[in-house]
């Protein structure tokens, strides 16, 4: 089940460095179980939100691409601790993917959907509502996101 965060929602990087304020309600809450992901946690999964990019701004610091560096994803970073904090997605301007666990108050959060199942470690669980061997397909987004909000 999806709950809804009080907002704003406030989050730092490990060290403090870098801090980070939500003030939109979440599109959608994720776990990502590619060995990407898996490298850039050093965990089973990364645990993100998709919020608007409207309703996201970097309060502190000045993050510095990380993991990727690559065309499609920007993966930011404080410049200090290195902690992995957010993605933009070039194609997707309107959205900001946080790492979950970068928020200060995580309690409310629960992942939604699941992907990249096919790369998962065995003992990895996430409760999540919705898995995907890979990303889903473009075309169910806008019924994910329905049903997010639905359950919230």
């Amino acid at each position: 089940m999806a709950v809804s965060p009080s907002l704003p929602l406030t989050g730092a990087c490990r060290c403090g460095k870098v801090r980070l304020r939500i003030t939109a309600e979440p599109i959608l809450t994720m776990a990502c179980h590619c060995t990407g992901c898996q490298k850039m946690t050093s965990g089973p999964y990364s645990l993100s939100v998709a919020v608007p990019a409207t309703g996201f701004s970097v309060t502190q610091g000045e993050p510095v691409i990380g993991g990727l560096h690559g065309e499609m994803l920007h993966h930011f970073c404080c410049p200090h601790c290195m902690s992995w904090m957010f993605t933009r997605i070039e194609g997707m301007p309107d959205m900001v993917n946080v790492r979950a666990t970068m928020l200060d108050d995580i309690a409310w959060y629960r992942p939604f959907i699941e992907t990249y199942t096919c790369e998962k470690l065995g003992f990895a669980e996430t409760g999540a509502a919705h898995s995907y061997e890979r990303f889903p397909p473009m075309e169910d987004f806008a019924g994910l996101i329905s049903a997010y909000h639905a359950a919230a």
